[in-house]
């Protein structure tokens, strides 16, 4: 290999695309901020369904509750002014009654919902703090959002979709269940008519609950892939983040269990297959490796600082890797890339300098 035959212009420039997944630390402010994946519509299906199932349940009690307030107020309205604080309180204790266990119910499977969507429990004002941006209508942007887009045109389709469930569900009842109304009806059965009809409803609001969990089921995944692509970031951003994050106890303790573990699993290999590694001679050491016709620059193998700098170099002895002393080079390598990045532009004289040297040294050697 040679780099006195490699015209420097075909280097790439490192893109600098949103093409890196979201840092945990990203991930985590923005889950503090409020901003997580979560579909509202499975939401608003879970507590659908969990409220008719609880009303078909109680059914009964509710329609004897009912009776009960009229026999009350028949009975009782000749006795007492209708504005008497007893109405009050007899409506009350019955609205109680039986507004209060399907409002409870529907509260608990709103939050159950968030906290499964959310994954644990999650609560910050910054997401109900008013923003005069949010006051001042976008339409360019709504419509934008709305009908030009693949999450418009997802929910175009899914409200399509829920429309015809219930269409198609109704169908199906109807033509399986009108031959007994209309017999209950020609008898004039009013009370199993009215039983038949209240059967082929609760049949119809169920099977459409379900079926709107199924639907929703999906836009939630729609929703966490369009989040994570918006959380992707830059490589510099990357950079700059770990840059910034240096300093924190807890996430340098979780970067040097993470450089202890690539010592022990792939730093090895890659350190033996390198072409050089750059030190300075003690705290950095960085390899790389250049496979002409595949690669349009140089690659870091490996990286390291103090104890898995000391690593690379054992290693690269060992196995006749030459290292090179570039004190500016090994710093700006070990802070401008990673394991895996292309070297940048800016670095790619000096390492062709480095690579003749080598290839001098080894054709006197041989």
């Amino acid at each position: 290999m040679s780099f006195q035959d490699i015209d420097l212009q075909w280097f790439a420039a490192e893109d600098e695309g949103r093409t890196e997944e979201p840092s945990e630390y990203k991930l985590r402010k923005a889950r503090e901020e409020g901003r997580i994946p979560k579909s509202q519509d499975l939401n608003s299906s879970v507590v659908f369904f969990v409220t008719v199932i609880l009303l078909i349940f109680l059914a009964k009690s509710i329609f004897i509750s009912c009776t009960e307030i009229m026999r009350i107020f028949f009975t009782r309205c000749t006795e007492n002014n209708v504005a008497s604080p007893f109405f009050a309180y007899v409506f009350f204790r019955y609205f109680m009654k039986i507004i209060l266990p399907v409002s409870l119910s529907g509260i608990t499977a709103a939050v159950l919902s968030n906290i499964i969507q959310n994954k644990g429990f999650l609560f910050t004002f910054k997401t109900i703090t008013p923003k005069f941006s949010k006051i001042i209508p976008k339409f360019g942007e709504y419509f934008k959002n709305t009908l030009f887009s693949v999450k418009g045109v997802f929910n175009i389709v899914k409200s399509l979709g829920k429309v015809a469930v219930i269409v198609v569900i109704a169908y199906l009842l109807l033509k399986k269940d009108i031959p007994d109304l209309l017999m209950a009806i020609k008898s004039a059965s009013i009370s199993l008519a009215v039983t038949k009809i209240a059967e082929m409803a609760a049949q119809l609001i169920v099977i459409a609950a379900v079926i709107f969990i199924l639907i929703s089921i999906p836009d939630y995944f729609v929703n966490r892939r369009e989040f994570m692509e918006s959380m992707k970031m830059t490589k510099y951003e990357v950079k700059q983040e770990y840059k910034e994050m240096e300093g924190d106890p807890e996430v340098k303790g979780r970067l040097e269990q993470a450089q202890r573990q690539m010592m022990t699993q792939n730093m090895p290999k890659a350190v033996r297959e390198s072409d050089v590694v750059i030190t300075n001679p003690t705290h950095f050491a960085v390899s790389m490796k250049y496979e002409r016709g595949v690669d349009d620059a140089p690659k870091v193998t490996a990286k390291g600082a103090d104890e898995i700098a000391f690593q690379i170099r054992r290693i690269a002895a060992e196995n006749n890797v030459p290292v090179v002393e570039n004190r500016p080079l090994a710093r700006g390598l070990y802070t401008d890339t990673e394991v895996g990045d292309i070297i940048p532009d800016k670095y790619l004289r000096v390492l062709a300098d480095v690579y003749a040297e080598i290839m001098k040294y080894n054709s006197k050697k041989y």
